[in-house]
């Protein structure tokens, strides 16, 4: 990219969540965007500051420290422009995602058309779905009421309709809307979006204007049966969400200002980048961004024309993780542990984590924990994101995860490491990917950032991704097969570019690996036995390019779907062992 199109002006990204605040400095160095530092600070959000401004500047302040340059005046308010003598910054950007999960109701005609739309919309910001009103809903309007007037929801999230189509079943179902919003007292009614029947907008003007907090409008979702198009109304729902978060959190307004409107819910900016680097990378394949952090597990899927973001609340590793026990068993978090947790001591730590969200591990066991808390809820976000990735995609078997030319994986439950093996392992139990598949760390949570910065600066993001800002682990090869545990599936050698030769008999059950560096890369001659098929037929043998990274060429030879052994002792000495053959500990 030329250098001509780097117009020197410095970045700031701030990150707000739910336990730790975020500023880091994106500047040009000889030439090109990099990232160059990070501050960071305890969240503000909760008593007894309850201002995310004080943590915003408290984060600043440290990045201060760590750059040499002043970035705040002496009233305490960001900088900007950049100053002759070097202090301050050119831009500002902020994503979000501290503060309580949002309630919605999602309002629609048909079950698996128009509501699921409305679901998908839902869930691409921090939204809880409370309740749910269709046609096929068997009660009675005023039993739909009661459940608004209990429920009291921040969100209202209306689809139904194809442009042009009936207007009579969508007045319907909205009547008990209408009525709820008027019976709420006036600073409890919701903000209501509605992404339906276009020819419906003034009706819905007339019934709803005056009732809700406020009223949107974005275009239809489901223009007709066959189309689905979620973007125009997840980007006015994003705004919808910052406006919310304003009521809800003192300083987001200041923050609103001195970004001049550049803030974004974290995960909706992550989803952006993802779409981008799907339109660059993906190729036949898709691209897959995975966080898990203290306010959500965020799902996001680039495939060639379509992109999948879900945010899952109820599996973020905070205040959330006290409700864990609706999802899951606490024996199969434990499953993932390699060591000897009691049932009792787990539960103690959901209840502590969930009321000290910023806490980290102090020993071994609580280190284990974590690991086996964080694989568990990454696990259940993907089994849950899975059902919304298109139909016509690059798959060995539709039951396993899709064929992935990338993953990229950020979020405290993976930079927190002080390895990348550990941080791996936990990606290959939750995720299971299949076939072959590079994988980055994004050790700084830079992803979000970057989605931010794009309406800032439209290169800064396709050059600090390019600089060696993520963690390249290398490639992953992960054949499907089913053989006995201890058989030979899959032969392979590498040549290097010197000439030299590597070679592996991966063996079911096992993971093994092959050394090359990041930067490298090399061709992998891959003879697959019994059948196993890395996505190019079973039995197929190939020769890929390689590239590599700080595990250089991994081969998982555990099987897809990944089946633990059901006996205890067996289980915990395969996953040390499995540890230990990534480098860990």
């Amino acid at each position: 990219m030329p250098s001509s199109w780097v117009d020197g002006s410095s970045l700031l990204a701030i990150e707000v969540g739910a336990a730790n605040t975020r500023a880091v400095l994106f500047d040009v160095i000889e030439s090109e965007y990099r990232f160059v530092a990070s501050g960071s600070a305890p969240t503000t959000a909760e008593a007894p500051i309850k201002d995310v401004g004080e943590g915003v500047r408290n984060a600043i302040r440290n990045l201060q420290k760590l750059i040499g340059n002043t970035l705040l005046d002496e009233s305490r308010g960001l900088i900007t422009p950049s100053q002759p003598n070097g202090s301050g910054v050119d831009a500002l950007v902020v994503t979000l995602s501290a503060g309580p999960v949002i309630k919605t109701v999602i309002v629609g005609l048909v079950n698996d058309v128009s509501l699921e739309s409305a679901r998908r919309l839902a869930e691409s910001i921090y939204t809880r779905i409370v309740d749910t009103i269709g046609l096929n809903d068997l009660r009675k309007p005023d039993q739909q009421i009661d459940s608004l007037l209990h429920l009291r929801p921040d969100l209202v999230v209306i689809s139904g309709g194809t442009d042009g189509g009936a207007s009579r079943s969508i007045q319907k179902v909205l009547e008990p809307i209408g009525l709820a919003c008027f019976l709420l007292p006036e600073e409890k009614r919701p903000d209501v979006l509605f992404a339906g029947n276009e020819k419906m907008e003034d009706e819905v003007k007339n019934l709803m204007g005056s009732l809700a907090t406020s009223l949107h409008f974005s275009p239809n979702v489901r223009p007709s049966l066959e189309t689905e198009d979620l973007d125009p109304a997840g980007r006015e729902l994003a705004r919808m969400f910052i406006n919310i978060r304003k009521r809800q959190i003192k300083g987001v307004d200041t923050l609103d200002l001195w970004s001049s409107g550049h803030i974004l819910p974290t995960g909706y900016a992550a989803g952006r980048m993802v779409r981008f680097l799907a339109k660059v990378y993906g190729g036949e394949k898709g691209i897959l961004s995975v966080d898990i952090g203290s306010s959500a597990a965020i799902i996001s899927a680039g495939f060639n024309r379509k992109t999948i973001l879900s945010v899952y609340p109820q599996f973020g590793l905070g205040e959330s993780l006290s409700r864990m026990q609706n999802y899951t068993t606490l024996e199969d978090i434990l499953r993932w542990s390699s060591l000897d947790i009691p049932v009792g001591v787990l539960r103690n730590y959901l209840h502590q984590k969930s009321l000290y969200p910023a806490s980290i591990p102090a020993t071994k066991e609580d280190f284990a924990i974590s690991q086996a808390v964080s694989r568990q809820a990454l696990y259940l976000a993907m089994q849950s994101a899975r059902r919304d990735f298109p139909e016509n995609i690059a798959t060995i078997n539709p039951a396993l995860t899709p064929l992935f030319e990338s993953i990229v994986a950020g979020g405290g439950a993976l930079s927190g490491a002080s390895r990348p093996g550990p941080s791996l392992l936990l990606l290959l139990d939750s995720i299971q990917p299949v076939g072959v598949t590079t994988i980055m760390l994004d050790q700084n949570s830079l992803l979000p950032l970057l989605g931010a910065a794009v309406s800032r600066n439209n290169i800064l993001p396709v050059q600090v991704y390019k600089s060696g800002a993520f963690l390249s682990v290398g490639t992953v090869i992960s054949p499907v097969v089913a053989a006995s545990y201890g058989t030979v599936i899959l032969r392979a050698k590498l040549n290097y570019e010197n000439g030299a030769e590597a070679q592996v008999d991966l063996k079911y059950g096992n993971i093994e690996t092959l050394p090359l560096s990041s930067g490298e890369v090399g061709e992998l001659s891959i003879q697959g036995l019994r059948g196993a098929d890395i996505g190019f037929g079973p039995g197929r043998s190939l020769t890929i390019p390689v590239s590599g990274g700080a595990l250089g060429v991994v081969f998982d030879g555990r099987g897809r779907p990944l089946d633990l052994p059901a006996d205890a002792v067996r289980r915990r000495e395969l996953i040390k062992k499995w540890n230990w053959a990534l480098g860990g500990e």
